[in-house]
């Protein structure tokens, strides 16, 4: 029994053995299970939290873009509203010393040719000289061997030295003759370019056409404005008047932005945009051609240092589709006629673009967004071509016309079939005793016409203002409801600050020519060099 119980108690012992391993192992096991639970919560944690932090930086971004984009509208209109008080500190004449070449050579540089080579040395060839017992068993003879072969080598080094030296000098010679060559082609290119530049600004000074509207070109081309501006035009320049013609191409409505502010809505992960009330996007269009127009004439006047320019006429054209009929149109949204005078009167930091243009009598269209134009002062196309465009035929060879040769009879005619032409009922005329045409002609459209006094005058040189005060004065007297005053030549600024709110039209000699050729089919040329 004794050995029953102790094998019974060694079984419980080795059970309670058992169970305790199993026990520790499980709590070993849920232990692992646990910490493998809270690693994994925590591993999801961190994802969560990455997750969020992730969607916050991508959250962020997007909203940057937003303000980014804000940015640049507010940039964009901050650049559209200073646009004339940006030029006003700019300098825009042209120096023509400025444009001048100055040629500066740099050192003639040898290089390794530069350095004379090194002469042979004859102690690298002299042998020694014998001394002591060598010198009494023979030596001495052995020595003037020696001496005498190393002479003949150290004289064929002086040959080899003096071949090689010689060739040094010559391709230095040759190098600094390239050298010379070389400024010498350099200083002919700057002279020719300077002399051309001479030219140019004699030609300029002497008020040469082509040079003035090269000069022009010259200055609105320096202008600086956006890259979406068309930045075109073209110049035409009256020397008898000197009258500067303009004729410049706007921005489309496109320049103003139409988009008021940029949102990120994170909810549906977009940028969305706020509309520019479109009332606000027309008046931002009317003050941008209004500004435009001023900053051209003021940059045009401020770069005549010259006083070559009495009076610019501007005619702001915008080329774009008509979206009523999808057809390409260019109508003309101002036009301005100013002399230096009143317009050198006017503080452009302090003006308010639109004020400013009525304060000058331009005209400016009351719909610009809309493409409703104006009637400009002067149309580009009339004045006369050997203003604008070089002529290829020359004077003695052309077979039109000369107005200023035509006789009273002839150019009274020639008035009255204009007129007829463009729709006037000429009642009576006479002749004038400066050789020009007084003529009393009717409008007959309704509203718009009525009685009109109508004076042409063969003039070569300016019109004076009295003449014009004197039309003015006829049309009074006549109770016309307009004035027409057509010269061969040109008018001065007087004359037209004088005409300036007056129911008074001025044509100048280039005016008229256009005018023949247009309406009454006439191609004529008024060359006062004839009558010399």
């Amino acid at each position: 029994m004794g050995i029953l119980k102790e094998m019974q108690r060694a079984h419980a012992r080795q059970m309670r053995t058992q169970r305790q391993a199993q026990a520790a192992a499980y709590r070993h096991h849920q232990q692992l299970l646990r910490e493998a639970e809270r690693a994994m919560k925590a591993a999801e944690r961190a994802a969560a939290a990455d997750e969020r932090e992730r969607k916050r930086l991508y959250a962020e971004a997007r909203s940057a873009e937003a303000r980014a984009a804000n940015s640049d509208l507010q940039v964009r209109l901050e650049e559209l509203e200073q646009l004339l008080v940006a030029t006003l500190d700019v300098d825009d004449h042209i120096d023509f010393r400025r444009l001048r070449k100055s040629v500066t050579h740099a050192p003639f540089n040898a290089g390794m040719l530069g350095s004379p080579l090194p002469p042979p040395d004859w102690r690298r060839f002299e042998p020694p000289a014998p001394t002591g017992l060598a010198k009494v068993l023979g030596g001495q003879t052995k020595y003037q061997q020696q001496l005498a072969a190393a002479q003949q080598a150290f004289a064929q080094a002086q040959a080899q030295y003096a071949a090689a030296e010689a060739d040094r000098q010559r391709r230095l010679a040759a190098a600094y003759q390239s050298y010379q060559k070389q400024c010498a082609e350099i200083d002919a290119e700057a002279a020719a370019y300077n002399a051309e530049i001479e030219r140019f600004a004699a030609a300029f000074a002497a008020a040469d056409p082509a040079a003035v509207v090269e000069y022009f070109s010259m200055v609105l081309g320096n202008s600086v404005y956006p890259d979406d501006f068309p930045q075109q035009y073209r110049l035409a320049y009256v020397p008898e008047s000197r009258q500067l013609v303009v004729e410049y191409h706007l921005p489309t409505l496109d320049a103003i932005p139409k988009v008021r502010e940029y949102r990120y809505v994170k909810a549906r992960d977009e940028i969305t945009s706020a509309s520019r009330p479109m009332k606000e996007v027309k008046d931002r269009y009317t003050n941008l051609v209004a500004q435009l127009t001023l900053r051209t004439v003021h940059e045009l006047f401020e770069a005549d240092r010259a006083s070559l320019v009495e009076t610019i006429i501007f005619n702001g054209i915008v080329d774009t589709i008509d979206p009523r009929i999808g057809a390409a149109v260019q109508p003309c949204l101002v036009t301005l006629r100013t002399t230096r005078e009143v317009f050198g009167e006017i503080n452009l930091r302090m003006v308010e673009p639109g004020a400013c243009l009525q304060h000058l009598n331009a005209s400016l269209s009351k719909r610009p967004a809309e493409l409703a134009p104006v009637r400009p002062v002067l149309e580009f196309d009339m004045v006369d071509k050997r203003f604008v465009d070089e002529v290829d035929v020359l004077a003695d060879l052309d077979q039109r016309p000369n107005l200023l040769k035509l006789t009273p009879t002839e150019f009274e005619s020639l008035i009255q079939n204009l007129f007829a032409k463009m729709g006037l009922e000429t009642k009576q005329t006479r002749p004038s005793r400066d050789g020009g045409v007084d003529c009393v002609a009717f409008d007959p459209r309704p509203i718009f016409g009525g009685k009109v006094v109508i004076q042409a005058k063969r003039y070569r040189n300016t019109v004076d203002v009295s003449s014009v005060r004197d039309l003015y004065g006829t049309l009074q007297n006549e109770g016309a409801s307009k004035g027409i005053l057509v010269t061969t030549s040109g008018y001065g600024a007087a004359s037209y600050e004088f005409a300036s709110g007056k129911p008074l039209e001025l044509i100048d000699g280039s005016n008229l020519l256009y005018l023949l050729a247009e309406h009454a089919e006439v191609e004529a040329r008024i060359d006062p060099s004839e009558l010399d």
